[in-house]
């Protein structure tokens, strides 16, 4: 089943966080809501941050990245807990996180695996390669994500893909019985959450080569799909300053490193 989509924009921040490069300078975003305001924090994270990979394209290219990106400081997966709500804070309630399927604002100290609570949601499923929730990808917050709990659930390890049955719990949201279908506002968020994970984790690290492909049904195989979809859904839905702010607050108070391609979303295309 294929439907056409319009993209709404989510909330603005008022202001975002001021990035600190790894040379030791640091270079502060403007505090306003123009589009313009991130324009200063790429070009000083090209002098720096990403210097290596500037110039690359395809396998290069994501070597290059893959190198940058895992400089990394790991948490725990109890940690997890207190990450996400710095990271995915709710613009307009500083006491609530904003989910990420129903994009309810619910209270951050309302988590748990109660009905109705939010709980933490592995974008790139933690079956699809079998690595749970250890230290490194089951706990790597560029994926991790709150969400319903139940909606978690209905999720499941499914890939991710156009089509099926409208959630009841999470307007916006299809599922059938191989495939996800996130809501319009975050499908670009989806799609970049894989990707990176498809980077940072090459099977050199104790853990498997995690890497996306053009199907579904993956069950516990290292993939995730799919990848025609996912690199549609980041063209249609660009970066937004959530998150541009959830990349920043990650690199600068957890784990110190970034996704590129929410700083960079036309290295999808250099890629794959």
């Amino acid at each position: 089943m294929s439907r056409r989509h319009s993209f709404y924009a989510r909330p603005l921040l008022a202001a975002v966080a001021t990035v600190t490069v790894l040379a030791g300078t640091a270079a502060a975003a403007p505090a306003d809501s123009s589009p313009g305001r991130y324009t200063a924090t790429a070009a000083a994270l090209d002098d720096t941050y990403y210097q290596d990979a500037l110039g690359k394209t395809g396998a290069e290219l994501k070597t290059a990245l893959h190198t940058i990106i895992s400089d990394q400081t790991k948490l725990s997966y109890d940690q997890v807990w207190d990450a996400l709500k710095a990271t995915d804070e709710d613009p307009a309630n500083s006491s609530n996180v904003v989910l990420l399927y129903t994009g309810r604002s619910q209270s951050k100290n309302d988590n748990g695996g109660g009905s109705g609570q939010w709980n933490r949601e592995h974008v790139w499923a933690k079956s699809h390669g079998d690595f749970g929730t250890s230290t490194g990808p089951g706990t790597d917050i560029h994926h991790l994500r709150p969400e319903d709990v139940q909606v978690n659930s209905t999720r499941g390890n499914k890939d991710f893909d156009n089509g099926g049955s409208e959630l009841g719990d999470a307007p916006g949201n299809f599922t059938d019985g191989d495939s996800f279908e996130p809501r319009d506002e975050v499908k670009g968020d989806v799609a970049r959450m894989i990707l990176y994970m498809a980077v940072r984790y090459e099977g050199n690290d104790s853990f498997a080569d995690l890497e996306p492909n053009d199907q579904v049904d993956n069950g516990s195989a290292p993939k995730m799909g799919k990848l025609s979809v996912l690199k549609q859904w980041s063209q249609e839905d660009p970066p937004d300053t959530f998150e541009k702010r959830r990349n920043d607050v990650i690199f600068e108070q957890f784990q110190h490193n970034r996704n590129p391609f929410i700083d960079h979303p036309e290295w999808v295309g250099s890629i794959w």
